[in-house]
């Protein structure tokens, strides 16, 4: 129920953090993982953890997911390297921490192109190699911030916040096809990009850990099972969702 052996997954931004732990736990599962970004070193580095743990084997291909030319690159070399593709993961994100007044146009501009749009164009990329393989996954990686806002992440919110939208919408046009869209929602995961949070935001490590059931931070490798199960037969009928990995940050009234 499972096993990927046999398929072939696309991880954006899977060279580090949440992408990194994704990519680990399909390989471990059996499928072959792309690794997909644009700093060539980190992915090499990648690339060399994720087969040191065995299972299906890695290869990094760079990619700028904002740009539809080098995203349907992407697609293209992945099919003619591996003959499919089965699996996606937009997990490729960046954050501004700014108030909204604060904040310029062109942040504003490069936080969504880069959270939201490259979900789209990566998408709507693989849709085609996917039908033609009777099927696929597709796992959106939204935020807690899909469900409430910050003062200090008005463009990442938004940008979050439509990856839940645009996951119901292709969840709803792509089911026919068996083709299943999810999203997965991470609360405060310690990462390269959260050691910057705790040095931008007064408190909230403390904040964190009080509000926060489980009583710590997540880490990368909390996503290696969420990722195999949204990749799987083991979740056939699941589509549409929005999943909160956060320890239970987000039930907290």
């Amino acid at each position: 129920m499972f096993d990927l052996k046999g398929k072939v997954a696309i991880v954006t931004g899977g060279n580090g953090g949440i992408g990194l732990g994704m990519a680990k736990g399909l390989a471990v599962a059996g499928a072959r993982v792309v690794v997909a970004a644009r700093n060539k070193d980190k992915s090499r580095a990648a690339v060399e953890a994720i087969n040191a743990i065995g299972g299906g084997e890695a290869r990094a291909i760079e990619v700028d997911v904002a740009d539809e030319a080098s995203v349907a690159a992407l697609i293209k070399k992945t099919v003619d390297a591996c003959e499919r593709l089965d699996i996606l993961v937009n997990n490729a994100g960046i954050n501004i921490r700014k108030p909204p007044d604060a904040l310029t146009l062109a942040e504003w501009r490069e936080v969504l192109e880069t959270n939201l749009t490259s979900a789209y164009l990566c998408s709507h990329a693989a849709y085609a190699p996917m039908k033609k393989a009777g099927g696929g996954k597709i796992i959106n990686i939204g935020s807690m911030m899909s469900i409430f806002g910050a003062s200090f992440t008005p463009a990442y919110a938004a940008s979050k916040g439509g990856i839940v939208q645009f996951t119901k919408s292709c969840a709803c046009a792509w089911a026919k096809d068996h083709i299943q869209v999810n999203a997965v929602l991470p609360g405060w995961i310690d990462t390269e990009l959260t050691v910057r949070a705790r040095e931008q935001v007064t408190g909230l490590h403390e904040n964190v850990l009080k509000r926060t059931p489980a009583g710590r931070w997540g880490v990368a490798d909390d996503f290696r099972g969420i990722a195999v199960f949204l990749a799987s037969p083991a979740s056939d009928f699941v589509t549409g969702t929005a999943i909160p990995v956060d320890g239970g940050y987000s039930i907290q009234g």
